[in-house]
């Protein structure tokens, strides 16, 4: 289902480059994390999502079917209220005149897709005709590529999962359990080599949010490798970050170390592997993880590694583990449960669920990582990845 099309269709004629309203520029359009109009007002970015009415939540402008949402682009701070509501309201009003028909377009794929796959799949076969989503603050823009939406590494505290769900129940696909489907973008190479050809040569950072490059499917279809050799073989290859918490990554060291600008970044929450094991049993090991850093980084390939949420571990050896492989570190703490109820209310994890303790040992991890000369950074990219 291509629900850019319908996403466009919804807010027609408004597209990207106009103004909703005067100020007010639509930047970008997203489908992967949900309905998603990006706007620039007022020298920042602001998101406007949309979900169906019956999903509920709060919202900030509604219509006969949907609800909208504004939060900031940058992910960092609040948007002043008043401008948030305007903009939802002048969405919804152009929305309102185009969501049954909308809706039912949605509603009707949806019927032809399970017509095809009475069984449904919970690995699909599906074609994009867009790949890159331009992403970041005005000051670190940057594409995203997703060579797979859904993940079957399945972290049970992801906060992907709800957001994929959205997506699905646009869809009108069936409700399954978070890491047990995965849709295959199959024609992700040649997509990406002709958007390669028309869009500015910004940073690519690969399955920032939706799902790990390197999950078990890769083996088999092999389109992060794809999309990696598009990019080797561009003219001029934009800088490259890929993250993931599996090793099959090693694989594939022979097309980082082509590319000019490559950094390899790995999940790591914890030091301890049986702290790992409780909270993500389908990932790689975490000496497995620190020894795939060190190969690369022995390739002369950029590293870093993101310790979010932070679990239970010795902090002290986690900072000399990552300052051992890494030129650089992300920390950020547990954004909400979601999936991980049962794993964090056993009684050997629950303090990891408190903020305090998160925001303190942030903090811990932080300085540790300072005395042992490693960059700690916030935001989407890591130093040196600039366009």
């Amino acid at each position: 289902m291509d629900l850019d099309r319908h996403l466009r269709a919804l807010i027609s004629p408004l597209g990207v480059g106009d103004e909703l309203v005067p100020g007010a520029v639509v930047t970008a359009l997203s489908t992967e994390l949900g309905l998603r109009i990006t706007l620039e007002a007022g020298g920042r970015e602001i998101h406007i999502e949309v979900a169906r009415a019956e999903d509920g939540g709060r919202f900030a402008a509604r219509t006969e079917r949907l609800l909208l949402r504004y939060r900031d682009g940058g992910g960092r701070g609040g948007v002043d209220p008043k401008l948030g509501l305007n903009l939802c309201k002048a969405l919804a009003a152009r929305a309102s005149v185009h969501e049954r028909q909308v809706l039912d377009a949605i509603a009707e794929d949806a019927a032809r897709a399970r017509e095809i796959d009475e069984g449904g799949t919970r690995v699909r076969e599906v074609r994009v005709e867009r790949l890159l989503a331009p992403a970041g603050t005005p000051a670190e823009r940057h594409h995203t590529l997703s060579p797979y939406v859904g993940c079957l590494v399945g972290c049970r505290f992801c906060y992907a999962q709800s957001r994929v769900a959205e997506v699905r129940r646009l869809a009108l696909l069936p409700e399954v359990p978070w890491g047990s489907y995965v849709d295959v973008r199959v024609n992700a190479p040649e997509v990406l080599a002709e958007e390669l050809r028309g869009l500015p040569r910004l940073p690519i950072k690969f399955c920032p949010i939706v799902s790990d490059p390197y999950q078990a499917v890769e083996r088999r279809y092999r389109i992060t490798r794809g999309c990696l050799e598009t990019l080797a073989a561009a003219a001029s290859p934009p800088p490259v970050l890929v993250l993931t918490r599996t090793r099959l990554a090693e694989r594939d060291l022979d097309v980082f170390t082509a590319l000019p600008r490559a950094w390899l970044g790995v999940s790591i929450p914890t030091i301890d592997d049986a702290t790992r094991r409780h909270f993500e049993p389908r990932g790689a090991s975490i000496p497995e993880r620190l020894a795939l850093l060190g190969s690369f980084a022995k390739a002369g390939v950029g590293t870093f590694a993101v310790v979010q949420p932070i679990l239970p571990g010795s902090i002290p050896e986690l900072a000399d583990a990552l300052a051992a492989t890494c030129g650089s570190v992300s920390i950020d703490v547990l954004r909400g449960e979601f999936g991980a109820v049962e794993e964090l209310a056993d009684p050997r994890f629950a303090h990891a669920r408190d903020p305090g303790w998160q925001r303190a040992r942030a903090e811990e991890l932080a300085s540790a990582l300072a005395a042992r000369g490693v960059a700690v950074w916030e935001g989407e990219l890591p130093p040196g990845l600039g366009g």
